[in-house]
């Protein structure tokens, strides 16, 4: 009887699979992918072959029984803005994710490796939930300021709804009923307002809106950063950079390890102490804007990530934060085991599978 779930996850350097019994892990697998690998390919499209067919090796050499998968979720992509949800992986969204409609990401493609392994073992199809482009904004959220420009959905959507899902569990309520505000704090950080099953704002932490990270600048002052983009010093490629990838620790420090960083403030080092406080600083200024958006009535503070793994910095988010609503701490990011929930939800049919159009 078929009863297993085949999550993948494919990043920029590697591609993360695993196999779940409910919501029992049986299989693990992070594949690395060197740059030597990868830079045969032209486009990420093209790297779809490779990628598949090493996700098909090594469930061979761990001896998973294809024919015990029930259902296969890969992880969402940049598709069109749409509501959360658990959607089929239908031809449309595999156009989609080909083109890239919403940007070139790896991402884009677990959706069209898990269909064609699903279809390969006879399944109808496979599954995405909650891509990054998940977007549930109300209206007034969308005006950034200039009709040229509009402010846009775009953040860790399949850990944010998960965690939240997981707090309401845990505090033996649903999720549809609970105002919270979840800051997800890795590589980017979002800041999520979850007003009743839906995040009616958040900062978009793709390109670097919000709070500066590990490895993004966050918001720059305006006319800074239009006077560097004329100086004729730098390429339109260099500054990206210096706004996603090489901009927050990595400019100040050149790594983007936030343990290194809090190891250092705590043995001294005053630049490093005084540029987690200035993170810490910024992500309690981020999470006092969505609590203005959820006007005050906020059931918890959830705080979420990699980085929420360092209890110095979650202390000094909390210093700023706590007098707004209880702290909760759920550290790590745990996409696989988001992916297993959300299919585990369609498998006993506590969620209602909806249609990309």
């Amino acid at each position: 009887m078929k009863h297993l779930i085949l999550a993948i996850n494919p990043g920029s350097t590697s591609t993360k699979i695993a196999v779940f019994d409910q919501m029992q892990q049986v299989f693990v697998k992070n594949i690395k992918h060197s740059t030597e690998q990868l830079s045969v390919f032209p486009t990420i499209a093209d790297q779809y072959e490779f990628r598949k067919s090493t996700i098909m090796e090594e469930l061979q050499t761990a001896n998973v029984n294809l024919d015990d998968i029930a259902i296969v979720m890969g992880r969402g992509g940049l598709v069109k803005p749409l509501t959360s949800g658990v959607y089929k992986v239908n031809e449309l969204m595999k156009k989609h994710l080909k083109q890239g409609y919403n940007g070139q990401h790896a991402c884009n493609l677990g959706g069209l490796i898990a269909d064609s392994i699903a279809t390969s073992i006879g399944l109808e199809c496979a599954f995405i939930a909650d891509p990054v482009v998940v977007d549930e904004f109300e209206e007034v959220a969308r005006i950034a300021g200039h009709p040229k420009f509009e402010r846009l959905s775009i953040f860790h959507a399949l850990n944010q709804k998960a965690i939240a899902r997981m707090y309401a569990a845990d505090n033996g309520k649903k999720y549809e009923d609970l105002n919270l505000v979840v800051a997800h704090m890795g590589g980017g950080v979002s800041v999520g307002a979850h007003k009743e099953g839906r995040v009616i704002d958040v900062n978009q932490a793709l390109d670097g809106e919000g709070p500066f990270s590990p490895e993004r600048s966050g918001t720059l002052p305006i006319n800074q950063l239009i006077d560097v983009c004329f100086s004729g010093q730098y390429s339109y490629d260099e500054v990206k950079k210096m706004v996603v990838g090489q901009g927050g620790y990595v400019a100040y420090f050149g790594i983007n390890d936030a343990y290194a960083i809090e190891k250092a403030a705590l043995e001294g080092d005053k630049k490093a102490d005084l540029l987690e406080e200035a993170m810490a600083y910024q992500v309690a200024k981020q999470i006092g804007e969505a609590a203005v958006v959820l006007k005050g009535k906020i059931d918890a503070i959830i705080l979420t990530g990699g980085i929420a793994y360092g209890v110095p910095v979650v202390n000094r988010i909390k210093k700023y934060v706590s007098w707004i609503a209880p702290v909760a701490v759920y550290p790590g990011e745990d996409e696989m085991k988001a992916m297993a929930m959300n299919a585990n939800m369609v498998l006993n049919k506590e969620t209602e599978v909806k249609e990309y159009k």
